[in-house]
C-alpha cells in the first residue's frame, strides 16, 4: 500500500501529530510526507490540519477538493477542544469538502496549543467584560490546552493509524 501524509501545520501542533502517524507506517509503504502539493498519487490519503476558525486550513480544502476515487483518513488539531462531540461537529464541516466518491477511514483530533496571543486577547476581553462566563471558560481552556498535544495524544495518534492500515 502507498501512504502519503499531507499537512498543514502553523505552531507544530499537527506537524507533532504527523510525525507520530508516520511512526506507525511501515517505511517502505510511506511515499510523501509534507504539505499539499500536486500530484501525489497514493493508495491511501492521510490528511491533517489545524482548526482555523472551525474549519481546516484552505490549502487542506483545496487538497481535499482535489482528491477522486480516493481512501482519505483525517486528523486534525484544535485549540478549543477535548470533546468528542466538537471533533465530530468540526469534521462533519470538513467533510463537505471531500467528494462522495472518495472513501473515509477514519478520522483522530486531539486538543492543541494556542499562542499566547490567543490567551491575552481573552484577558483583554474579560477585564471589559468581567461576567462574561464564555470568556472565563475560554480562558480556562486555554490553559488546559497548553500542554497539548502531549504524549498521550501521540500514542493515540499511532494507535490509530494501526488501526486504519488493519482495516
Amino acid at each position: 500500500m502507498k501512504v502519503a501524509i499531507v499537512y498543514k501545520s502553523v505552531t507544530g501542533n499537527t506537524k507533532l501529530i504527523a510525525e507520530a502517524i508516520k511512526e506507525a507506517i511501515p517505511e517502505n509503504e510511506l511515499i510523501y510526507f509534507g504539505e499539499p502539493q500536486d500530484n501525489i498519487n497514493a493508495d491511501l490519503y492521510v490528511v491533517g490540519s489545524w482548526t482555523d476558525k472551525g474549519m481546516c486550513t484552505k490549502e487542506i480544502v483545496e487538497f481535499l477538493k482535489g482528491l477522486e476515487n480516493s481512501s482519505i483518513a483525517y486528523f486534525g488539531t484544535a485549540g478549543f477542544g477535548g470533546s468528542e462531540e466538537y471533533y465530530n461537529k468540526l469534521f462533519e464541516r470538513i467533510k463537505t469538502n471531500i467528494s462522495n466518491s472518495n472513501r473515509i477511514v477514519g478520522k483522530f483530533f486531539c486538543q492543541g496549543k494556542m499562542p499566547m496571543a490567543v490567551r491575552d486577547r481573552y484577558v483583554s476581553l474579560i477585564t471589559e467584560h468581567p461576567d462574561d462566563k464564555k470568556l472565563k471558560v475560554s480562558i480556562d481552556n486555554f490553559d488546559k490546552a497548553l500542554s497539548h498535544p502531549d504524549e498521550n495524544d501521540l500514542q493515540n495518534a499511532k494507535n490509530w493509524m494501526k488501526s486504519i492500515l488493519s482495516i
